[in-house]
């Protein structure tokens, strides 16, 4: 796993690009007044924020919030598969 960076840390990142892309990205800093070093850090890393949230938290609708939480709170009885699955893992793991 890669070492963490200190919070003022820096790295570099060259990447080839086509020069379109390249001027529109000049002239989208400069409508917000920013470099484009600046532009790009903030647009690449809100959007990486967000794919990595994205991935790792799950979201559920309303109704579903309220199953779980019920499921939690009020859980179903095991049934037959459970119940053999359970008896198996007693079996193979030992109890310290």
């Amino acid at each position: 796993m890669p070492k963490a960076l200190a919070d003022n840390s820096t790295a570099r990142l060259e990447a080839r690009i086509p020069a379109r892309v390249y001027e529109q990205m000049q002239r989208a800093a400069r409508l917000r007044g920013m470099t484009l070093t600046g532009y790009i850090v903030a647009t690449a890393g809100e959007d990486a924020r967000r794919v990595v949230e994205d991935a790792e938290i799950m979201r559920l609708a309303r109704a579903d919030q309220i199953r779980f939480a019920q499921a939690l709170i009020e859980p179903p009885a095991p049934n037959a598969r459970l119940a053999r699955a359970a008896k198996r893992h007693a079996d193979l793991v030992e109890r310290r």
